[in-house]
């Protein structure tokens, strides 16, 4: 833990927060895209810290939560039916559906199963010849390689009852959407390391130039997150809109070249709905026609499944930066943890579960 250790030194904190003191003159707004970075924003009370009128405006870069209501419902139904062995990473066994969520389909018979991998799902299915066996892919670009390999193992194994139900979606197109919201106040990005680990920073400079913002890729740590900081204030107070490493200990501007090209062997491009955003074009992956047979959709027709978000939550606000979680009049009441109504306060990437597992909510009526 000692390299990891070394992101946290409180000593380098306190000089990396004197810096950004040094260089502001003026409030500024920036979004945090990935909901680790919020975690970890929240957790170590990094907004805290920052002159007033810096502000962190939380982003929709949390997974779990931005898998619209419909492909959820249509997860509950995949896995309701006889003969499924429904598979999912934890995160998503307790995000509410319209009626229920996977720990009732459990509950109530369905065999809905955690693994750690997809390629744990396809193992089962090869061992289970007789089930089909679906596994929940969803995510951004951080996850989805390891769901493409599985595909395309599948494929070459010819194990045809295995089954992919994909809800994965992309950074780029939403940071257009944002900027494009008439209702945007971001003046820039920290986007997500993890993503640019993946995909590389080539499709940043265009939206850093197209829309005057900068943008720094950043990690996950205090020091990573502060040092991203440092260089967005640097860039606001110059004048500057350009895309920026601040974490090349992980991310190569040419990304992971062999992940991108299974990505584009087992993908295309396709419209996706974002959880209380709505739909951003081109903004998601679907199997191409070459792995079409793996669709879950398709296999099962839930395809025609659609639904309306609860009125009570207001976790699409959150999602887009309009809000904060605490401003959301459920918050820490109808919806807790234990009873959420929204994924923002399930998943552990959420905005809503970061202010309610670290008490900010008292922190801000405190002041």
């Amino acid at each position: 833990m000692k390299y990891l250790d070394e992101f946290s030194d409180p000593d380098l904190a306190r000089r990396l927060v004197d810096q950004i003191h040094a260089v502001t003159t003026r409030p500024w707004a920036m979004m945090e895209v990935c909901g680790g970075q919020t975690h970890s924003i929240i957790r170590h009370g990094i907004d805290q810290l920052l002159p007033d009128g810096v502000e962190l405006i939380h982003g929709p870069g949390c997974p779990v939560c931005v898998t619209p209501l419909e492909i959820i419902d249509r997860a509950l139904a995949i896995a309701a039916t006889p003969g499924v062995i429904f598979c999912s990473f934890g995160d998503m066994l307790r995000v509410p559906g319209s009626n229920q969520d996977l720990f009732s389909v459990k509950s109530a018979g369905g065999d809905v199963r955690v693994v750690y991998s997809p390629l744990d799902a396809l193992k089962l299915a090869r061992d289970n010849p007789g089930k089909q066996v679906v596994f929940f892919g969803i995510g951004f670009e951080t996850t989805a390689p390891a769901n493409a390999m599985t595909v395309h193992q599948a494929r070459r194994l010819g194990v045809r009852n295995f089954s992919l139900l994909v809800s994965h979606v992309l950074v780029p197109p939403a940071i257009a959407a944002i900027m494009e919201s008439p209702t945007c106040r971001v003046q820039a990005f920290l986007a997500a390391g993890h993503v640019c680990s993946v995909m590389g920073t080539s499709e940043y400079p265009p939206l850093a130039r197209k829309y005057q913002v900068p943008i720094v890729v950043t990690g996950f740590e205090p020091l990573d997150i502060l040092e991203g900081i440092h260089r967005t204030l640097l860039q606001l107070e110059q004048g500057r809109h350009e895309t920026e490493n601040a974490y090349p200990r992980a991310v190569r501007d040419e990304g992971n070249l062999p992940a991108m090209e299974m990505l584009r062997d087992v993908f295309e491009v396709t419209d996706r709905t974002w959880r209380g955003i709505g739909v951003i074009p081109d903004s998601g992956w679907r199997l191409s026609g070459k792995y079409a047979e793996f669709d879950a959709e398709r296999r099962f027709d839930v395809a025609g499944i659609r639904t309306a978000e609860s009125a009570l939550c207001r976790s699409g606000d959150v999602l887009q930066g309009l809000i904060k979680p605490h401003e959301c009049a459920a918050f820490g009441k109808e919806c807790t943890p234990r009873n959420p109504l929204g994924a923002t306060m399930v998943s552990s990437e959420g905005a809503c579960a970061a202010y309610f597992t670290y008490r900010r909510l008292e922190l801000v009526e405190a002041k």
